[in-house]
């Protein structure tokens, strides 16, 4: 390990890994030394093309297919993890999707397929990796929640629920883990220019944009070095945190 390298000779786990803030986070645990298992569940293109970019920059990196929302593929996804790299150190539970709905029109299906992937799926990778992680001297849990699971937001009751559900199972994890030196931690991003953001309607956006207090949208490459920061040994001392990345739009 080195003060350019805080993470080497880790292994970290991202899931949704393969575009948008995920790649980033995979790309920046990386940069700083990792190496890094990028987890997909359909975009197996994007995924080798994360890969590719991290080992152009000198580091490991191996795509790992898992619908997360399905327990015996993240356990299955587990284990060829642990073939390529051993035990992991760091687990980074960013992946998940929306399916954004009025309340009064919101179909149980849109319901209970966001819960299935935002949150069960952070509860299967959590459980498939915490042998590992209990098991670091560097261990490290970290989960994306969003600047909707701290204030809600129209359209997304499902989302918000999941996202907030994060925070809660974050804080309870962390008072577990606590005993054998892990932590658990979460970031909040706020609106993030990705795929998801672009598919909303630019007069929303302006409206959304105008409550943020830097007056921009967050780029992927605002949300990866907190990630990297809670991974890394400085941050050995914070744990049931909450680091909101919003641009100042909750205050």
């Amino acid at each position: 390990m080195s003060i350019e390298q805080p993470l080497a000779g880790t292994t970290c786990v991202v899931t949704g890994g393969s575009r948008g803030i995920g790649a980033a986070i995979a790309r920046d645990l990386a940069g700083a030394g990792a190496d890094v298992a990028v987890n997909y569940k359909s975009s197996l293109e994007s995924a080798e093309s994360t890969v590719e970019d991290i080992q152009h920059r000198g580091q490991s990196a191996i795509p790992v297919q898992a619908n997360i929302a399905k327990r015996d593929e993240v356990f299955r996804m587990a284990d060829e993890i642990r073939d390529e790299y051993g035990a992991i150190d760091v687990l980074v539970n960013n992946a998940g999707i929306t399916h954004d709905q009025r309340f009064d029109r919101m179909t149980e299906a849109a319901w209970e397929n966001v819960l299935e992937v935002n949150l069960t799926g952070a509860f299967h990778c959590t459980q498939a990796f915490t042998e590992d992680l209990i098991g670091s001297d560097q261990g490290r849990l970290i989960n994306i929640s969003s600047i909707v699971g701290e204030r809600g937001n129209y359209g997304q009751a499902n989302y918000a629920a999941t996202k907030a559900g994060l925070i809660g199972f974050t804080k309870s994890v962390a008072k577990e883990f606590g005993r054998y030196g892990t932590t658990a931690n979460c970031v909040a991003p706020g609106f993030t220019m990705t795929d998801m953001l672009k598919q909303v309607d630019e007069d929303i956006r302006e409206k959304i944009c105008e409550k943020i207090t830097l007056g921009r949208f967050a780029e992927v490459e605002d949300i990866a070095p907190v990630v990297t920061f809670l991974a890394s040994p400085g941050s050995g001392y914070i744990t049931g945190e909450v680091i909101s990345v919003n641009g100042g739009m909750s205050l």
